[in-house]
């Protein structure tokens, strides 16, 4: 493991606050465009993150190997890619970015933003019901999908690392558009947690913590153990042999 410094610490903040800028600007965008319809494009949206996660990660991967995620620090945690305390620095970051990106959305677009509230993720009363456990389920296997490529395209020394931004962010945007209208498609516990602070809209703290915390943690810690055990380990190669943050950028 190397030592993450000031600089990657930084990157993380900034990248985080980046991805929930970008994401936060197209919710409220869409809904202003849309009100009145009773839809959100998710494949508008779902392009968005792919494009942003894509830039991060080829921009910042080099430096502080573009987490931008709590739950992929965790994982990344006990797969032995990085310190613990080191881990919870860029949890703390990520955290504030996320807060930061949510501040620049209500900056720029002040009505349209709270009508999102400012990117908040949020339970579907119309195609789940509002119901916490489906909420959970929903962003485990999005969050699992995300860190099954992160493994694949990024961990893996045997894959390709010039396709990982790509790869990565067009998972993430394939997941957002089939998870997106169930639960707003955290996957992220950084990114549901800036737009709810700023919007105030945690709802119920409990069902909040179980979908959008727990939810994504576990997926995130089922897609890391599971690629390392089902793909790395049997042929001899410990995911520690190519940090994420090797990727070039």
């Amino acid at each position: 493991m190397e030592r993450r410094g000031p600089s990657a610490y930084i990157a993380e903040l900034l990248g985080t606050m980046i991805l929930v800028f970008a994401i936060g600007m197209v919710l409220a965008l869409n809904q202003a465009t849309s009100k009145g319809l009773g839809y959100t494009d998710f494949a508008v949206i779902g392009l968005v993150h792919v494009f942003v996660l894509a830039m991060l990660i080829h921009t910042l991967g080099g430096t502080s190997g573009a987490h931008f995620n709590p739950a992929v620090t965790v994982v990344m945690a006990v797969l032995k890619k990085i310190r613990v305390a080191e881990a919870g620095v860029y949890v703390v970051l990520q955290c504030l970015g996320g807060v930061l990106g949510a501040l620049l959305v209500k900056l720029l677009l002040d009505d349209e933003g709270d009508a999102v509230h400012y990117g908040s993720v949020g339970i579907s009363q119309k195609f789940i019901s509002g119901s916490a456990s489906v909420a959970f389920a929903a962003e485990l296997i999005g969050t699992f999908l995300l860190v099954w490529a992160i493994m694949g395209a990024a961990v893996n020394p045997r894959s390709n690392a010039d396709w990982a931004p790509w790869m990565i962010g067009a998972t993430l945007g394939m997941a957002v558009m089939i998870i997106g209208p169930l639960t707003g498609a955290g996957f992220n516990p950084a990114r549901a947690f800036g737009p709810a602070v700023v919007g105030d809209s945690f709802g119920e703290a409990g069902k909040w913590i179980l979908a959008y915390v727990v939810g994504p943690v576990v997926g995130a810690l089922l897609a890391g153990i599971g690629y390392t055990q089902l793909v790395l380990r049997p042929r001899g190669e410990d995911p520690g042999e190519r940090p994420v943050d090797k990727l070039d950028s």
